[in-house]
């Protein structure tokens, strides 16, 4: 079992970064969304795409507005499952904190490389690996500095970063196929 960082710390790591906070996001879904006010909302067809400002979201802007970079990428199913649809929805909040947010299928993700891991990747120095269960529950955050993962983690952002769809133009691939 891996040592996870005290949870109280975990924030601190996406206000103490210089230059770039990088996520890979390769689930089906998160419990923690399916068990959020958010997700009864969208369940209900109502739009949940823009939330009002949170401390995540404020720090998002702080951050590039002070010249830093927060990039992910969702690697999505076909059909995209209904958490990655929940995802999709929800994205344009953190685009509009300043998050560069893009989309990837997973049959593009797997011809690249691209293993199913959830992690931040911070200025290629430090990474926090995060850990589920199978029922999609998060069970805490790894911190990694061995040089050796770090690389491999700078190796699939740069292998998947290129090929990533911008989630706007991700989002009506999606809209044009169902």
């Amino acid at each position: 079992m891996p040592e996870f960082i005290d949870d109280s710390t975990f924030g601190t790591y996406f206000e103490t970064f210089e230059r770039t906070a990088w996520r890979l996001e390769a689930r089906h879904g998160y419990a923690s969304d399916r068990q959020s006010a958010h997700w009864a909302r969208w369940k209900a067809g109502k739009d949940v795409s823009h939330d009002p400002s949170s401390a995540w979201r404020e720090n998002i802007q702080r951050q590039t507005t002070a010249g830093k970079r927060f990039e992910r990428i969702r690697v999505v199913d076909d059909p995209p499952t209904e958490g990655q649809l929940f995802l999709l929805a929800r994205a344009p909040s953190n685009e509009a904190a300043g998050e560069d947010m893009r989309n990837m299928w997973r049959a593009d993700a797997a011809r690249l490389g691209v293993p199913t891991l959830d992690f931040w990747l911070f200025d290629d120095r430090r990474a926090l690996m995060l850990h589920f269960d199978s029922g999609d529950d998060y069970l805490g955050a790894e911190l990694v500095e061995d040089p050796a993962r770090i690389a491999e983690f700078v190796r699939i952002r740069d292998a998947a970063w290129p090929h990533a769809i911008r989630r706007r133009d991700f989002a009506a691939q999606v809209a044009s196929s169902v």
